[in-house]
């Protein structure tokens, strides 16, 4: 079967992974399924024309284990659904009808709506799973697996989704390994084709030009898969999988950052600070670079490598806060549950990340191959990559929680120092006004300076006002913080007047 030799002929180890899993997904269905109870739905798009030859051999396949065939090529018996509608391009209708010539698909067109459609269908044939070209990204992917029951209110039928993990690059690498047709409109810089009122060519793919009428390259040739849908129209959704940020907290300008207090929160995810086995120095690090751009860390918490656990603290954070920055974690390993446990805080799926897999890709070589890779699982819909050159891979930010990879203070410098330039003045981690600080030391006791204090309080609200001894004999160090340095001295200068001259001492 010439689609199952070219994959086999074929060096791309990731291609061959991606195949050999969608053929058990096909073979699985058919043994599970007769013939005449299973059907494929066709639309003309890349995806269905993947799924249309991965059902050839797969089905091929299938005969071949059953004894059935000696090798020679086998007629297409899956039945076939189109759905036929006026705003489809005609493109890709001729596509569609030419290739069910090609290989004799027994195609059904449906002319009405599709739950209409199918729910006639399904009444007539004895159908009872479909094959779908549906794929990770999909704004109807959301929730599937590669078995999924029809949706409630919908006709009861299983969908089956072989090709649900492909990414846009394993889509185009198939297709060009096999040398199989694809609709034209792929060639003129469609990248994600719709109806006619909602689909144009894909502008990255746009090529300069003299003539009046512009050109695009083919889609195939689109350097960043995650922009597939950009020749749709947008639609407002938080999970559209846009690269605009998901969460902006409202910093549109330099002045309207002036008066505000901004608050982080820092969760360490990890078992061996919390055993006391390794001493926890990014928190506290970050803690003070937040201070030193003008934040407030509001909250800091150590939690288990436990999903539940970093679900709940990512959750009661991401909603008070800011910003919300996570440390540990993050790997191959079972213990690195911190991607899990932000897409479950925000309640959507992990789904693999082509940009993010390359990335992996060049730093760890072989390494990283086929669909078992768990670090290019990512939080669907609401990952943005923070690309910076001084960085093998990119940072990865989910609305607005912050996740780094640092395990020491040397890459958490380096990181934070990227995602300062990244973010610039006017981004999501302004560097605003910063604090003017004083402390004053004293050797009377904490009941002396109690009341007095407390006062203090209450008459500078604006400031934090905090102490503490670095010894139990030592003496009581009392710190005054503020964005305005003249009510910083101006509280300094009340608390002395409330003390004879000489009992508090300035430090820096």
């Amino acid at each position: 079967m010439e689609i199952d030799k070219a994959i086999r002929e074929s060096e791309d180890k990731r291609l061959k992974t991606k195949y050999n899993n969608a053929i058990y997904v096909i073979k699985r269905a058919l043994a599970l399924y007769s013939i005449e109870e299973v059907a494929f739905s066709f639309n003309g798009g890349k995806d269905s024309t993947v799924l249309l030859h991965l059902l050839r051999a797969g089905y091929f396949l299938h005969r071949v284990e059953q004894s059935c065939s000696n090798g020679v090529q086998i007629d297409f018996p899956i039945r076939t659904i189109y759905f036929e509608s006026t705003s489809v391009f005609p493109e890709i209708n001729t596509f569609t009808y030419d290739t069910s010539k090609t290989y004799g698909l027994q195609m059904d067109i449906i002319r009405t709506d599709f739950k209409s459609g199918l729910e006639a269908l399904l009444k007539s044939k004895p159908i009872r799973a479909i094959f779908l070209g549906v794929r990770i990204g999909d704004p109807t992917a959301v929730g599937q697996e590669q078995f999924s029951p029809s949706s409630p209110g919908w006709p009861p039928f299983m969908r089956v989704n072989p090709i649900l993990d492909w990414s846009y690059r394993d889509v185009w690498a198939f297709l060009l390994t096999c040398k199989v047709q694809y609709c034209s409109l792929y060639d003129q810089g469609y990248t994600s084709i719709g109806s006619i009122y909602d689909t144009v060519p894909n502008a990255l793919l746009s090529i300069s030009s003299t003539s009046s009428k512009e050109k695009f390259k083919p889609a195939y040739l689109l350097p960043d898969g995650r922009l597939e849908r950009a020749g749709r129209v947008k639609k407002n959704s938080p999970l559209d999988g846009t690269r605009s940020p998901a969460v902006n907290n409202g910093l549109d300008s330099v002045n309207s950052h002036k008066n505000r207090m901004f608050t982080a929160s820092v969760i360490g995810v990890g078992d061996e600070i919390l055993f006391g086995t390794v001493e926890d120095q990014l928190g506290p690090s970050l803690c003070r670079k937040l201070h030193s751009i003008g934040w407030m860390t509001s909250r800091t918490t150590v939690v288990r490598n436990d999903i539940d656990s970093v679900a709940e603290e990512v959750d009661r954070c991401k909603s008070v806060s800011d910003l919300v920055f996570l440390y540990g974690g993050v790997g191959p390993l079972h213990s690195d549950v911190t991607s899990a446990g932000v897409a479950k805080a925000f309640g959507v799926r992990l789904a693999p990340d082509e940009e993010f897999e390359e990335f992996l890709r060049h730093l760890i070589g072989d390494h990283c191959t086929g669909d078992r890779n768990e670090m290019a699982q990512l939080p669907e819909g609401i990952t943005e990559l923070l690309h910076h050159e001084k960085l093998p891979v990119p940072l990865i930010k989910c609305c607005n929680v912050i996740v780094l990879s640092a395990t020491n203070a040397s890459e958490l410098e380096k990181q934070w120092d990227c995602l300062i330039e990244l973010t610039g003045s006017d981004g999501f981690l302004v560097t605003i006004e910063s604090y003017s600080s004083k402390r004053l030391t004293t050797n009377l006791t904490d009941v002396e300076t109690a009341q007095p204090l407390s006062k203090l309080c209450l008459e500078f609200p604006d400031l934090y006002i905090g102490c503490f001894r670095r010894s139990r004999q030592g003496p009581l160090v009392i710190s005054f913080e503020g964005k305005d340095p003249s009510r910083v001295q101006a509280g300094v200068e009340a608390l002395c007047k409330k003390f004879n001259a000489g009992a508090f001492s300035e430090v820096n």
